[in-house]
């Protein structure tokens, strides 16, 4: 039976929203001091105490979870479920308001880039800072640096103060510290996201590595390729309560309908970028016929486009656009043209064939263009995160194989044809 490093029993964490006191404390200092001498609050009269107000909010509530050596946990749920709260109750950053948190052993957070770096010291030293702060000692640190720094991919500049290091160069450092500390249990929270694509997984290799020697992993991101990669194991946040522990498909599929939770979805609200939107302007996306925005591998998606158009534009297009967990554009749709006038409010019906996405999560953009005279669109309106929908995997589609979408792909090509070759024949 494997060994318990963490034990979390019915923690809640709970918040009050405004202020204490006068709201800094400079001014709560100011009415301590007129309160002990016997003079007036020279703050009474503009932060009265009526002033603050009682609301509170519940981050965590009642989440009970366990977890043993050799496990990689991965963490999801929409920004505000409670994620980084819970790492920063693991990591004893803060207290639990409820409950209680039993943790065996050492632990390496990587909350915040740079968490502990002094901008005024170089690389080298603050190695022996961050990994003083992390539990190591300085004989454990000496022994390990040479590794620290090979790993970080900064040896040029690792006695440059870290205030002149990019973020990248930071996140690099960082990681490089907490992964050679040799934790029970190590924790990540998005941190990946600055480094590049070729760090990022030797970053996930190191992180498997710890699992596979024994020690646990506590893995939060957004980014389903790298969280199915590394992670054996997954729960699902919601509004601060825990509300799956399971499988890593299972807690993906939750996070995905997690983005979109009806079948409409207001899009005049979501944010442009530019002068987007103003000439004409997306309102509202309605999703037919599937609530679960789940869908099997080459079926239809259908759903309704509603428009304010404040210009003509004889050639509208609407363009579908079908995005990676890295908001990487993966294929691409679009309808024939058609006639909208200026002041016209109008609904347009959409069906787009999946075709040969393979199974896994993609999100949706959606953007509406026109015909510039020289052949290039004009683009009136674009709208990035219209939504998140996951195809289905279906083995006997896939010649009775699990469609292992990190390794192989999102694009599922049509079946190779092949035929015996006499050996006398090959050049």
């Amino acid at each position: 039976m494997s060994e318990r490093v963490l034990e979390i029993d019915s923690v809640s964490k709970e918040y009050r929203l405004g202020s204490y006191g006068s709201g800094t404390l400079y001014r709560d200092m100011q009415s301590f001091m007129a309160r002990i001498r016997g003079r007036e609050d020279p703050n009474r009269k503009i932060y009265a105490r009526e002033q603050i107000r009682g609301e509170y909010l519940m981050a965590l509530n009642q989440v009970s979870l366990a977890l043993n050596r050799g496990d990689a946990l991965g963490i999801l749920g929409r920004n505000g479920a409670g994620k980084s709260t819970l790492l920063k109750l693991i990591s004893r950053i803060t207290a639990p308001t409820a409950g209680e948190i039993r943790i065996k052993g050492r632990v390496a957070s990587l909350l915040e880039i740079g968490t502990g770096f002094h901008p005024e010291l170089t690389g080298r030293e603050n190695i022996y800072l961050n990994g003083a702060i992390l539990g190591m000692t300085r004989g454990e640190i000496t022994r390990k640096l040479d590794e620290i720094v090979d790993f970080s991919e900064i040896s040029q500049f690792v006695d440059t103060p870290v205030k002149r290091y990019s973020s990248g160069m930071y996140v690099k450092l960082a990681f490089a510290v907490a992964a050679h500390l040799d934790p029970d249990i190590l924790i990540c929270d998005e941190v990946l996201a600055v480094g590049d694509v070729a760090f990022q997984q030797k970053c996930l290799n190191k992180m498997s590595d710890v699992a596979r020697g024994g020690r646990a992993v506590i893995y939060v991101s957004h980014n389903m390729r790298t969280v199915s990669q590394l992670c054996s194991r997954a729960v699902f946040l919601d509004r601060g309560r825990l509300t799956y522990d399971g499988t890593v498909a299972h807690a993906m599929d939750l996070y995905a309908g997690a983005g979109l939770r009806s079948v409409e979805r207001d899009l005049d609200a979501l944010p442009r970028t530019r002068d987007r939107g103003e000439s004409m302007r997306m309102l509202k996306m309605v999703v037919l016929n599937n609530q679960s925005m789940e869908y099997e591998q080459d079926s239809d998606m259908e759903f309704t486009l509603t428009v304010r158009a404040n210009v003509s534009e004889p050639n509208c297009r609407i363009r579908f656009i079908v995005l990676s967990n890295n908001a990487a554009p993966l294929a691409t749709a679009q309808c024939p043209a058609f006639r909208v006038e200026a002041g016209e409010t109008f609904t347009r019906g959409f069906r787009v064939n999946l075709g040969r996405l393979a199974p896994g999560e993609f999100g949706i953009k959606i953007q509406l263009i026109g015909s510039r005279h020289d052949g290039r669109a004009s683009y009136y309106d674009t709208v990035v995160d219209c939504g998140r929908f996951v195809v289905t995997d279906d083995p006997a589609r896939n010649q009775g194989f699990i469609w292992n979408e990190p390794v192989w792909g999102s694009v599922r090509l049509r079946d190779c044809e092949t035929w015996p070759v006499e050996e006398d024949v090959c050049p």
